[in-house]
């Protein structure tokens, strides 16, 4: 076990770093403290990449025994999409001895400030970087992502994001001063004079409810800006993802302890098979804040009765790119199919609808109908994933039988223009792999300018399923991405364009309706990605996320500002 270290001590250790998340945050411009090279591992206490394979490995049949009370039983059960079954049992909770026990830490924790609290999670991050290529097995046998992509989205760039988080939250603890004096004028009498004392409380215990996509990328803002912020975090990890959060949880509690805190701030909230326990501890009254990324029909639910807590979700949206023209027509399609492909389209950033003029499009090699247009993206696809190899680097495998099955339904919504083809892992024989399909659907208006419209490009299709919609015009493009926007939420959008006057209404569109807007992307950046520090994930303006990764308003409500008097 590591020496115990004081929060002084962690301060003096990571004040810079915090210093430096600050000024990105303030500038937008790019920086990262973490690696995103896996050779870049291996020294100064870090695991290489043998390492962290063996260590993943070892995990194998083990239980994670986390000291934290209230354990009544141990579950388990993960089976990777590569088709490995991990084998790994967690502590199961008795929320009658765990919650109260998390909160008997929260006053020690509030005493020891902004800054403390910010060092120590900075500690807890510098851990769990160290223990990179670890964290990246963990996140791709129980998410599917092909291992570079769980290596850097599951390990530097989650990272990230909860680092962000941190920043954020001390900028919105320290706006206010921690005491003043208060004087008022009385003319010939004495003036009146106080004593101010203001300090950030949280608001009580967080849940953690976990995806199964993106567990540490997409938890980690909500852990660390609750944490930060003052307030213990129970993690309830997706059932087919719990490694990677327990062994987040598992560092926490470890930094804690040896900083003289609690442990039992940060516990993990393991489920039975089919016992739905996150509707249980949402409605717990001492349930203050919840942090949830999944489907729509659960973050509804969310909102809707978990009325004790403030409730932050990403849920469900129709990922729209509008292509009215090029000048960079190859670049685009390279483009556009990368971004269709990663992850075999997994991400809630990947795009789905296609929005083509029928009249086809201008480009720098001449005019393009709509058929040329699909079919070359529909090549372009082919020719990025033709290697089986390289195919299975950046297709991962699907996460779990629902996707499948949508995909295979998929092919009777329409004209298949890319039909989705199986590929075989060598490594992983278990795998389910599948290329993108691309189905044709008409876009004319009147099949969605109504109300009860059943349009299959109306609804969000998650997993490689893209359409491309035949638009009457770039106009009708715009109305549609609207009321798509509008009624159904976006995480991403995208266009491509050499109009001014159409770039700017894409521009008007988003604005009005609140959707982060990529503009003509034809190099190595692409829609579905973004940078902490820098890009905002979500907007937190429309339906397809209440709350943005990350800004202010991510982490100002996670605490209130308590003022004490006193005459002086």
């Amino acid at each position: 076990m590591a020496a115990e270290v004081t929060a002084h001590d962690l301060i003096a250790k990571h004040r810079p770093t915090l210093d430096q998340a600050l000024e990105a945050i303030r500038t937008r411009a790019y920086w990262s403290p973490h690696p995103e090279h896996p050779k870049a591992y291996g020294e100064h206490g870090s695991l290489s990449m043998p390492e962290g394979k063996a260590a993943f490995d070892a995990l194998s049949g083990t239980r994670i025994d986390l000291g934290q009370p209230g354990t009544d039983d141990w579950v388990g059960g993960e089976m990777s999409p590569y088709g490995v079954e991990l084998g790994v049992t967690y502590p199961h909770p008795d929320l009658d001895v765990l919650l109260p026990a998390m909160r008997a830490g929260m006053r020690a924790w509030r005493v020891a400030g902004a800054e403390a609290r910010a060092a120590v999670c900075l500690e807890i991050l510098a851990r769990i970087s160290a223990r990179t290529h670890e964290f990246a097995h963990a996140v791709m046998h129980t998410s599917g992502q092909a291992f570079m992509m769980a290596f850097q989205a599951g390990g530097p760039h989650a990272q990230d994001r909860g680092l962000e988080a941190v920043a954020y939250a001390y900028v919105e603890q320290v706006r206010t001063p921690d005491a003043a004096e208060w004087t008022k004028p009385q003319g010939k009498r004495d003036p009146l004079v106080l004593g101010k004392q203001f300090t950030p409380v949280g608001r009580g215990i967080a849940l953690l409810i976990g995806c199964n996509t993106f567990p540490t990328w997409n938890g980690y803002p909500g852990l660390f800006a609750s944490l930060a912020t003052g307030n213990p975090v129970l993690v309830k990890p997706h059932p087919r993802a719990v490694l990677p959060l327990a062994l987040t949880v598992q560092v926490a509690r470890e930094v804690l302890a040896e900083s003289g805190f609690d442990p039992n701030l940060v516990a993990l909230a393991a489920e039975k098979p089919g016992e739905g326990i996150a509707k249980t501890i949402a409605l717990r009254p001492e349930i203050k804040i919840i942090d949830y990324t999944g489907s729509t029909a659960f973050g509804d639910w969310l909102e809707t009765h978990a009325r004790q807590a403030q409730v932050y979700t990403e849920k469900a949206g129709v990922n729209t790119v509008v292509i009215d023209s090029t000048d960079r027509y190859k670049g685009m399609l390279a483009n556009l199919a990368f971004s269709l492909s990663l992850y075999s389209g997994q991400m809630c950033t990947t795009p789905q609808n296609l929005l083509i003029p029928r009249d086809g499009i201008t480009t720098d090699e001449g005019p393009k109908t709509y058929d040329e247009v699909v079919t070359d993206i529909a090549a372009a696809v082919g020719g990025l994933l033709g290697d089986d190899a390289r195919a299975n680097a950046l297709l991962g495998a699907l996460v779990n039988p629902d996707v499948k099955s949508r995909l295979e339904a998929a092919s009777g919504l329409g004209e298949v223009a890319l039909a989705s083809r199986e590929i075989s892992n060598p490594e992983f024989p278990g795998a389910v792999v599948r290329t993108p399909m691309i189905v044709k659907q008409d876009g004319a208006r009147k099949f969605w300018d109504g109300a009860d419209s059943d349009s299959a490009y109306l609804s969000e299709c998650f997993g490689p399923v893209s359409f491309a919609v035949a638009v009457d015009s770039t106009t009708d493009a715009l109305d549609l991405l609207r009321r798509t926007v509008r009624d159904k939420g976006a995480m991403t959008v995208g266009a491509y364009t050499t109009s001014d006057e159409v770039a700017e209404a894409v521009e008007e569109v988003c604005l009005e309706e609140c959707a982060q807007l990529s503009v003509n992307l034809t190099g190595g950046v692409y829609v579905n990605q973004t940078a902490a520090f820098s890009d905002f994930h979500g907007s937190g303006g429309n339906p397809a996320a209440n709350a943005a990764l990350c800004d202010g308003a991510f982490v100002a409500n996670r605490f209130r500002v308590v003022e004490v008097r006193k005459e002086a």
